[in-house]
């Protein structure tokens, strides 16, 4: 009898143990995001805020006194180099003009009929008909009267000189700003403006860098023009391309940095002086790149790692060497091929070997034509 018991209780603890075996979960499935690595040329780039200014600005001043008898131009109106902006009341240079040329045909036939004098006394002083200083005061004379001739002469040119600065031109190609002393109004010689213009084709974009970046800057402009992108903030223009033209002499020491310079061809005048603009200039285009979505790059005791989600499913940890960061992209320079899918989301969840399910993948791709820093992660 006691042996039956002893099996019947031997058989209900084997039937409880391969019951609980049975009713055991299968191993936890993590979930997690994941997109795969990609491999594209990805540019060197450095960004800043820049300003933009006139490729040439003229303050166009009077060099005479006078009234302003006539403006030819309106206000905001594009003129050419060497049109008419303002006429001076041109009376008073005329006047003065004729009263010089008066002055010059009197001392010139003075001069005339001294330098008469003088050839008749030359041919009497030979003879000995006259004396040595009768003919020395003669010729003395006519040379005195021949550089009172000269002096008329210049005041002409003065005069008429005077004359011409009444009207005045444009010095440049540009735009013209609003006018500043209006018609009827008398100005004086130098004084103030009259107008600015503003040459608007082509532009200048002036921004300033870290001096850390003067180092990079150089030596790839060395090998060939950088070129120069703007943006318009809110515009919803395309960017516009120019080239870098200028690095400053010297660097800014309250700021620590350099002043750098961009022309653009500006035919449509879609750059105004004064605007601010969004400013990438590019130093190179670094080829066949591997990135990883930079929240996929974690960092632990052995450094920066990913987890790599391999054919079977099971997550790999992967040390990395992670270089530069643009957008929400990181380059890495070892550790993960191209198309290999990393982790995004879920990491802390995850340890090396576990199995994965892939929710979801994270949209977009690094773009054609992403903008990167000269910033490394560390």
């Amino acid at each position: 009898m006691l042996n039956i018991r002893i099996v019947a209780i031997i058989l209900l603890l084997t039937t409880i143990v391969a019951c609980s075996r049975g009713k055991q979960p299968p191993p936890r499935v993590v979930p997690v995001t994941a997109v795969p690595a990609d491999r594209k040329d990805v540019p060197l780039q450095i960004r800043a805020i820049g300003n933009v200014e006139a490729y040439n600005t003229v303050a166009v001043k009077s060099q005479v006194n006078g009234e302003i008898s006539r403006v030819y131009f309106q206000e905001g109106q594009d003129v050419n180099k060497g049109a008419q902006l303002f006429l001076i009341d041109p009376r008073p240079f005329e006047a003065a003009l004729r009263q010089a040329k008066s002055a010059l045909a009197r001392d010139r036939a003075q001069a005339t009929n001294a330098a008469v004098d003088a050839e008749r006394y030359a041919g009497l002083a030979g003879k000995g008909f006259v004396s040595k200083q009768e003919f020395d005061s003669v010729r003395t004379n006519a040379e005195a009267l021949q550089s009172v001739v000269k002096a008329d002469e210049a005041a002409v040119e003065n005069a008429a000189l005077q004359l011409e600065y009444t009207t005045i031109i444009s010095p440049i190609d540009g735009r013209t700003g609003s006018i500043q002393i209006k018609k009827g109004n008398v100005v004086k010689a130098n004084d103030l403006p009259l107008v600015t213009i503003n040459q608007l084709v082509p532009i200048n974009v002036t921004f300033a860098v870290p001096e850390q970046d003067l180092a990079a800057i150089k030596q790839y402009r060395a090998s060939g023009e950088l070129h120069v992108d703007v943006n318009i903030p809110q515009s919803g223009t395309k960017p516009v391309h120019g080239t870098l033209t200028f690095i400053d002499n010297a660097v800014n020491t309250t700021t620590g940095t350099i002043l750098l310079k961009a022309t653009y061809p500006n035919q449509d005048h879609a750059l105004w002086p004064g605007q601010f603009v969004d400013v990438v200039l590019t130093l190179t285009t670094e080829k066949d790149r591997v990135l990883v979505p930079t929240e996929a790059v974690q960092t632990g005791q052995q450094g920066q790692y990913v987890y790599v989600v391999k054919d079977d499913m099971a997550a790999e940890l992967r040390t990395v060497k992670p270089g530069r960061v643009f957008e929400k992209w990181t380059l890495v320079d070892s550790g993960v091929a191209a198309g290999e899918m990393v982790v995004t989301d879920g990491q802390l969840r995850l340890v090396p070997g576990a199995k994965v399910e892939i929710k979801s993948s994270a949209a977009g791709q690094p773009e054609g034509n992403p903008r990167s820093q000269m910033t490394n992660t560390k």
